[in-house]
């Protein structure tokens, strides 16, 4: 397998700029040099697309920030589509702002609504609390969808690495707690198990982005209790069963401590009866859809990801 030319450049930019490592930061110091970094690999926001911010109730009173996205030329009456989309990050750091591109063009491509979560991080919130304000966010789609032009009978859930964890936890919680009938889970580069360390965490231990001791800290802040990880709403390939869920998108990377657990995940689905289609970008890094200015492979998997909710959410309900 070849490393995208892109790529090389990208991790050769991040050598020469010699920064810190994120575990020898503190969370609020690795926050403040993520943020600072993503303007450059997002670029501004795409044009075609209105976005507003608001709060939303939580689990046990809490106030959940949420932003919606919706394409400037459909209806602003209209009901749309929407996914409700989660955030990268480790569960540590990224919020809003550090997805707002993709959120963005996930709405314009697709021609669907996109409310995103700002769920609490760790180690401030420990586990489960980034999965309690995502499956808020979920559930009150499900009841309120109409009030901010979404379809509730047309739903799908996403995100991105942490985000995608909490994408696929959220999922089976739906399935398994009335939630609502989600016609879609996009699930890109997931972390899908916290217990066992694949083989992929040793061929991509350091020198690729996101390296294997990064991930022990993310890991070490939300869940320090180590009996915990087990739990099927932080590794949810250890649920007991994935059937019965909505059909999958599971994006991979090539060059990446997670690629493993991602093609794992898609398997078990669809061992277990799920549908499941599995893209792997083989020449990419780990959070790749995120850098859509400094990576081709960005704009083509972020209009992979538009087309595929397009199928899931516009087409097929038609």
């Amino acid at each position: 397998m070849a490393l995208d030319s892109e790529s090389q450049r990208l991790i050769d930019l991040m050598a020469a700029a010699n920064r810190p490592a994120w575990s020898t930061l503190t969370p609020q110091a690795a926050r403040e040099l993520y943020l600072s970094l993503r303007p450059a690999g997002q670029g501004p926001i795409p044009d075609g697309v209105s976005i507003t911010n608001r709060k939303i109730a939580g689990k046990d009173g809490n106030s959940v920030p949420v932003r919606l996205y919706r394409p400037d030329r459909l209806s602003p009456d209209a009901k749309l589509p929407g996914l409700l989309y989660a955030h990268g990050g480790g569960w540590v750091f990224g919020n809003l702002d550090s997805h707002d591109v993709l959120c963005a063009q996930l709405a314009i491509e697709a021609g669907i609504a996109v409310m995103a979560v700002d769920y609490r991080l760790a180690p401030e919130t420990r586990f489960p609390g980034a999965f309690d304000d995502v499956v808020s966010g979920l559930a009150w789609l499900a009841a309120n969808g109409p009030a901010v032009g979404i379809d509730p009978n047309k739903l799908a859930v996403g995100g991105d690495s942490a985000g995608g964890n909490l994408a696929a936890a959220a999922a089976i919680w739906a399935r398994d707690n009335k939630g609502p009938k989600l016609r879609m889970q996009l699930l890109a580069y997931p972390v899908t198990d916290i217990v066992a360390r694949t083989e992929s965490y040793k061929s991509f231990a350091d020198g690729y982005g996101l390296n294997a001791a990064t991930m022990e800290w993310f890991i070490d802040h939300y869940t320090p209790d180590k009996k915990s990880r087990g739990d099927w709403r932080v590794s949810p390939i250890r649920a007991q069963s994935l059937a019965g869920l909505p059909p999958a998108l599971v994006v991979t990377a090539g060059y990446d401590p997670l690629r493993d657990e991602g093609r794992a995940y898609a398997w078990r689905l669809q061992q277990d009866g799920t549908v499941a289609d599995l893209v792997e970008f083989g020449g990419m890094l780990h959070g790749f859809l995120s850098s859509p200015m400094l990576l081709h492979g960005a704009r083509r998997g972020t209009s992979l990801c538009a087309a595929a909710l397009r199928e899931a959410l516009v087409l097929r309900a038609q």
